[in-house]
C-alpha cells in the first residue's frame, strides 16, 4: 500500500512513521505529504487527531463525540486565520506597489493579523478548557504528557 493510499495507519509504506507533527494543533502545521488538502491548513484533518486523541487518551464513545465538536470549532477559527492571513498579505503587497509606500495599508495589515491571532488563541485556551471539563482525571494527566512532550501542539 503506497503512501498516498494508507487512512489510518500510524505508519506509511515510506517509512516516515508518526511524528508529533503528524498530530499538532499548531498555529502553522507543517504539510504531511500524506494527507494534503484535508482539514487543517497545512494538510492536517480532524479525523486523524481525534482518532489520535481518542486512542492515547482512552476516550469513551461519548467523549469522542464531544472532542469531534471541539477540534471542529478550533478548524473553523484556523480556516478563519488563514483567511485574514490571505487578507493581510494582500494588503501589504498593495501597500509595496504603489508609487509611495502606504503606511495606513500595511498598518491594517498588521492590525489583522494581530486580532486574527489574538482570536486564535482564546479558542486555544477556550478548547482546552473545554477537553479539560471533558476528561476524567487520568486522561488529564495523559493530556498533559501530550502536550508538554511537543506530541499536541496546540
Amino acid at each position: 500500500m503506497g503512501c498516498s493510499h494508507h487512512s489510518y495507519r500510524m505508519r506509511g509504506d515510506c517509512g516516515c512513521g508518526p511524528s508529533p507533527r503528524a498530530y499538532a494543533f499548531a498555529l502553522n502545521p507543517s504539510e504531511h505529504h500524506h494527507y494534503p488538502g484535508e482539514g487543517f491548513p497545512g494538510g492536517l484533518g480532524v479525523r486523524r487527531p481525534l482518532r489520535f486523541l481518542a486512542w492515547k487518551l482512552q476516550l469513551e464513545e461519548a467523549q469522542v463525540t464531544e472532542l469531534a465538536a471541539i477540534l471542529n470549532d478550533l478548524k473553523t477559527e484556523r480556516a478563519q486565520g488563514a483567511v485574514d492571513d490571505r487578507r493581510a498579505l494582500a494588503l501589504l503587497a498593495d501597500a509595496a506597489q504603489g508609487e509611495t509606500f502606504d503606511r495606513a495599508k500595511a498598518e491594517e495589515a498588521a492590525r489583522l493579523r494581530g486580532e486574527s491571532t489574538e482570536r486564535l488563541q482564546r479558542k486555544v485556551v477556550e478548547s482546552l478548557q473545554r477537553m479539560h471539563a471533558l476528561l476524567e482525571p487520568e486522561q488529564r494527566t495523559r493530556l498533559a504528557y501530550l502536550l508538554r512532550t511537543g506530541t499536541l501542539l496546540m
